[in-house]
């Protein structure tokens, strides 16, 4: 088996192989180790290899790791599903939290956000396989929702976030293609606080795919740290 470190260097290498594809300015794209159930020491070693963010899909488990996190500089996500008598966990914690995905979640994140006198980046998940299983805003609601969240003190919606239905591989391009089309939209909704500076997409089996059709954030796990055991 490979090196945490061998394998962050080959998912880099594809990167900018995708990047080089798609006419997409060399480094614009930028790699989110996904580090859920993986332990401190393998993280390292993807750190020691050049890993400057990380993600944790578990409020718990991104603070077991805040204080190792910290002292290697890593910039810190939160992508899983997010709950709300979670959110405290997170706030001012998560550098981004990408899985706000309702009014109630973002609501939340303003008043502790503001309790605490900060402004917590965000993104807005999208559900954009309208999967009845799966979290996230429909996208025919998104507007609204970020219309909402542009009244809300300390939050900052800076994009979107996805993740399609388990299609693989050039099938994830169709959602991966609505998705940039529906982030283009939102621009022009020109919002206070809503920026759209960031399309959070693609993961260990798709993320080629995502940065060929305008991710400019993957979230890649088992592709760096290998398969994980549940926990």
């Amino acid at each position: 088996m490979l090196s945490a470190a061998e394998n962050f260097r080959i998912v880099k290498e594809r990167i900018a192989e995708a990047e080089y594809k798609a006419g997409r300015q060399p480094g614009s794209v930028r790699l989110v180790a996904v580090t859920k159930f993986v332990e401190t020491d393998r993280i390292a070693q993807a750190i020691a290899a050049g890993a400057l963010e990380v993600g944790e899909n578990r409020a718990q488990e991104l603070t077991d790791k805040y204080d190792f996190f910290r002292e290697h500089g890593q910039t810190i996500h939160f992508i899983g599903a997010l709950q709300l008598n979670k959110v405290k966990y997170l706030v001012g914690k998560a550098d981004l939290i990408q899985s706000a995905d309702r009014p109630e979640a973002f609501a939340e994140i303003s008043r502790l956000a503001s309790k605490r006198g900060l402004v917590q980046d965000t993104l807005a998940e999208v559900n954009i396989g309208s999967e009845p299983q799966k979290s996230g805003v429909e996208p025919s609601c998104l507007g609204e929702l970020l219309t909402r969240i542009s009244d809300m003190p300390g939050v900052r919606c800076r994009g979107l976030m996805c993740i399609p239905p388990a299609a693989g591989g050039k099938g994830s391009a169709y959602y991966f293609a609505r998705m940039k089309e529906l982030f283009e939209s939102m621009k022009g909704l020109a919002l206070p606080k809503v920026e759209m500076s960031i399309l959070s997409m693609g993961m260990s089996g798709d993320y080629t795919s995502a940065i060929a059709e305008g991710a400019d954030m993957v979230r890649v796990g088992s592709a760096i740290f290998g398969p994980r055991a549940r926990h």
